[in-house]
């Protein structure tokens, strides 16, 4: 099989909380990169809409970090999120890219990772 991503996945497991409007559901993060994340989530995860963004917010573990963002929820089946990043702020972004940085262990696929955001924000 072809590989199509586009960005370095890595494996990062801690809790995150997922807000669209009134809702609020509880999940964990499973892998993410500097596009989007892969959510595990409560049952609750139904009343989450795919139309709509949202905002995930999780802390580094062992860490008083937060980072947050906004999120396309793209698509969600047995209680598994995908989600892409809509919107960062500057410091989550950092966070986020160290983050993937100390754990992808190639430094030139984090630094095409960053050539690829560099791409899509030329094309927005």
């Amino acid at each position: 099989m072809v590989e199509k991503r586009r960005f370095s996945r890595v494996i990062y497991q801690a809790p995150a909380t997922i807000v669209q409007g009134q809702i609020s559901v509880d999940s964990s993060i499973q892998d993410l990169s500097l596009h989007g994340l892969l959510l595990s989530a409560e049952a609750s995860c139904e009343d989450l809409n795919l139309n709509q963004l949202a905002d995930v917010q999780f802390s580094l573990i062992d860490s008083d970090i937060v980072i947050e963002m906004s999120v396309n929820l793209i698509h969600m089946d047995n209680n598994v999120i995908r989600a892409s990043i809509d919107h960062i702020d500057i410091e989550s972004i950092s966070h986020l890219k160290r983050l993937i940085e100390l754990n992808v262990g190639d430094d030139s696929l984090l630094h095409r990772d960053i050539e690829h955001l560099s791409d899509l924000g030329e094309h927005l």
